[in-house]
């Protein structure tokens, strides 16, 4: 584990001393304020909601959604318990407020690859641009060292599982449902 954690910090080290500027300075907390709570993601899914063509994206995304809070933010958190980077190491000048829950798996990035790869299955040109916004606010939780980059790995992998899970089971005992009905 030792090792894993100088990985974790040696990029953190290197985003903070190489890639720290004015303009991500500014930029980053908004990027990451897109992420609180998935609010761009349910944002966007009650937005296609209003196009029939994507109400089963939109439900497929709320749910997954909702289960990647139950099984992100109040499970695994809980059970793995990681401290912060930011806990660890006392920075200057945080740029965020100081988060008060653990810190594995990143629930922004998780919530980002639940919605994008949901958006990706149902319609892959809505889905690409939305990966760059996923791995746009997964970086920013680096930039604002409010997480480690295994934060944001187990967050994008939990999130397409979940993602995936949730397609598949929404498919076979919602969706099916409807078709059979119409």
């Amino acid at each position: 584990m030792d090792i894993i954690r100088e990985i974790d910090f040696m990029v953190l080290d290197y985003v903070r001393e190489h890639l720290r500027n004015g303009f991500l300075d500014n930029i980053m907390p908004i990027v990451t304020m897109c992420g609180d709570m998935g609010i761009f993601w349910v944002a966007v899914a009650l937005i296609i909601s209003a196009k029939k063509k994507y109400k089963q994206c939109s439900i497929t995304m709320l749910i997954g959604m909702i289960v990647g809070v139950l099984i992100g933010n109040f499970v695994v958190k809980n059970i793995v318990q990681r401290d912060r980077p930011c806990w660890i190491i006392d920075i200057e000048n945080m740029l965020i407020a100081n988060p008060k829950d653990f810190s594995f798996p990143s629930g922004h990035t998780m919530s980002s690859f639940i919605a994008s790869t949901i958006l990706f299955y149902y319609d892959k040109k809505l889905g690409i641009p939305s990966f760059a916004v996923a791995l746009l606010i997964a970086f920013s939780r680096l930039y604002l060292y409010v997480h480690f980059p295994t934060d944001i790995i187990g967050g994008a992998l939990l999130g397409v599982a979940i993602a995936a899970m949730t397609i598949s089971t929404t498919n076979k005992y919602i969706f099916k449902k409807e078709k059979t009905s119409e």
